[in-house]
């Protein structure tokens, strides 16, 4: 029988934690440092890992994917630091994944993604384009009309998920109007031309792939330009409660989200982690989906690394491979095959009050498909795993 090590002496495991928590992503990123930081509180109060405490190895990025692969580098090769959480753009990830590939660690992504990618260094719990770019399709095309609007943030993940939304769009003899990007930290006059654009061309839907601090700019200048959101809704994937609460309930009201998770969530699991989240980060603190990925996917982590009895991380892959766990979606699932997870989508729309209501659950975790081999509206859910809804 191995002994088990006094938490109190034995050396703690150490994980890299980046999250911004200054620049254009902070608000989000915030969010996903508390959620890490939650779960790891959780797991040193109910004794550590194999009687060892856990260490959180935290830096600040600000926003800049140049430095996330920099301060991933110093985390694995001076920190001694083998597992990572972070990254929230694709941009960053992008930066960070070919120093964890070569330093041989490990990296957790909790956020949503354009998908069409695979790397054995990296374990992705944010949900793939099947997993909610689908669903938000279909809601919208049913709901609103065919005629598209796309706004986007200039960088990788908005381009790709234009590309698969417009063939969402096509396939249901759809048309998009017109396709804009606009930097990160957007001018005035730049968020002007968008809304003079949505006034000319009338859409049905406006699908805004703005992330970070452009994101309030454009949502509070529609509401300024008297738009009516129950008939031209900004539909988006990247729209959390972190930036609803930058811009305000009057501005987001009316509007769409699809995710696997929304503060909303009515569950028991879902009600005690944002019960949880906001005790520790601030009664105000907004809980996004990313938070919630960044908090399970700790803990998803350092299950597999207690069974492993050690961080490396090819052992810690070995025993994530098909794990589950019941995160405050519901239950989700580490998919062996591609290292993605499988989610939980809903769509939600922001009420008056500045929050999300789900006003569609298809009550089903599905199976994630980074390369979007099933790209049909209708055969999304296939492989879903055939569970009571939650």
């Amino acid at each position: 029988m191995i002994p088990v090590p006094d938490s109190t002496t034995a050396q703690p495991w150490r994980v890299g934690v980046l999250f911004s928590q200054t620049g254009v992503t902070r608000d989000v990123e915030r969010s996903q440092l508390g959620g890490t930081l939650l779960a790891i509180d959780e797991i040193n109060a109910a004794g550590g890992v194999l009687g060892r405490k856990v260490e959180a190895v935290v830096y600040d990025p600000a926003s800049t994917p140049r430095q996330y692969g920099q301060l991933a580098a110093r985390l694995l090769d001076e920190d001694g630091v083998r597992l990572i959480f972070g990254c929230y753009m694709s941009s960053a990830r992008k930066a960070v994944l070919p120093v964890v590939e070569a330093l041989r660690g490990l990296l957790f992504y909790p956020t949503l993604y354009e998908g069409f990618e695979y790397s054995r260094h990296c374990v992705y719990t944010g949900a793939a384009p099947n997993q909610n770019a689908i669903q938000l399709a279909k809601y919208l095309l049913g709901t609103y009309g065919n005629r598209f609007l796309l706004v986007g943030s200039n960088y990788v993940f908005p381009y790709e998920s234009n590309r698969i939304m417009t063939d969402f769009v096509t396939q249901s003899d759809g048309r998009v109007l017109d396709e804009i990007y606009i930097p990160l930290e957007p001018s005035a006059a730049e968020i002007d031309k968008v809304i003079a654009r949505i006034a000319k061309t009338e859409p049905d839907v406006i699908f805004s792939t703005v992330v970070g601090a452009g994101t309030a700019s454009l949502y509070q200048a529609y509401h300024a330009a008297g738009f009516d959101p129950a008939k031209m809704p900004i539909a988006s994937l990247t729209t959390s409660e972190a930036e609803i609460a930058l811009m305000g309930a009057a501005a987001a009201a009316g509007h769409i989200t699809a995710a696997p998770f929304f503060e909303t969530l009515a569950t028991p699991a879902a009600r005690r982690f944002v019960a949880a989240f906001k005790a520790r980060n601030g009664a105000d603190a907004p809980v996004t989906a990313e938070a919630e990925a960044a908090y399970f996917q700790v803990h998803l982590a350092l299950r597999a690394l207690a069974r492993a009895g050690s961080d490396a991380p090819d052992d810690i892959l070995a025993e994530l491979r098909d794990a589950e766990f019941d995160a405050p979606q519901g239950r989700v699932r580490i998919d062996g095959e591609t290292n993605h997870t499988w989610l939980w989508p809903r769509v939600g729309r922001v009420d008056a009050q500045g929050r999300f209501q789900v006003v569609w659950n298809p009550g089903m975790r599905v199976k994630p498909d980074p390369y979007c081999v099933v790209q049909s509206l209708d055969d999304w859910s296939a492989d879903g795993l055939a569970v009571a809804p939650v």
